[in-house]
């Protein structure tokens, strides 16, 4: 079942009147049955890929914030999902030097890696990779991709971000034209989970400090203390 305005509220951490200002506007894709807007969960995260959920102050409700700290507000409370990137990423781990002069070639030696973490086949999961990649390239600006597939919602046993480096940047299709050197494969357990990741995944790529942590190549232990902290000044 696709979304209502009250879920891609939710998922967004906004009210349901900005979501119906943006409607009025055509500033976000969504279609009409009996009457009431209904949102495609396809177009949604299409959507938040191209925009990478760049609230302007025109746009959003509290101007005098970052466009970050509008869809994550600042923590007012911890809770169970407080460093929920943290975990997934804990699991999926961090991998350097995946060999691969293709985007193709980089997803099947990385579900080589992957897959047996989440008890899948990983032939299965770089097929339903790479279709996805067809659809339509999984890169964002700033030399990252985050490579993913709906179809695997109902197959894996729990969250899992896998962080790659491959052993050469290479050519992913991005906005920017250039060339991708850090993957974040990105597997969920439920809808409104992935594009929630996917969401995090985008704003955690476009902060300054983070980029220039990633070009570092780091280390898993210097990664998640730095993902860490970032994800501790969030309200999840």
């Amino acid at each position: 079942m696709d979304l209502k305005i009250k879920d891609v509220a939710e998922l967004l951490n906004i009210s349901e009147t900005t979501i119906r200002r943006w409607l009025q506007s055509g500033k976000i894709p969504a279609y009409k049955l009996n009457s009431q807007y209904r949102f495609s969960r396809i177009e949604i995260e299409e959507w938040m890929m191209n925009r990478k959920l760049g609230l302007t102050q025109e746009e959003g409700e509290l101007p005098s914030r970052t466009a970050e700290e509008q869809i994550f507000p600042p923590k007012q409370e911890s809770g169970a999902q407080q460093f929920s990137l943290y975990r997934a990423i804990n699991r999926g781990g961090v991998h350097h030097n995946v060999k691969g002069v293709t985007k193709e070639e980089v997803i099947r030696n990385t579900m080589e890696l992957v897959a047996p973490t989440l008890r899948l086949d990983p032939a299965v999961l770089s097929e339903l990779l790479i279709d996805r990649e067809k659809l339509m390239p999984t890169a964002f600006n700033n030399g990252i991709a985050v490579p993913h597939t709906r179809e695997c919602l109902s197959r894996v046993p729990f969250d899992l971000v896998a962080v790659v480096f491959p052993e050469k940047p290479i050519e992913y299709g991005a906005l920017d034209e250039k060339p991708v050197d850090t993957l974040f494969f990105l597997f969920a357990t439920g809808d409104k989970i992935h594009l929630h990741f996917l969401a995090k995944i985008a704003h955690f790529s476009s902060n300054e400090k983070a980029l220039e942590l990633l070009k570092s190549r780091p280390e898993k232990g210097k990664l998640m203390e730095f993902i860490r902290e970032w994800e501790g000044k969030l309200r999840i």
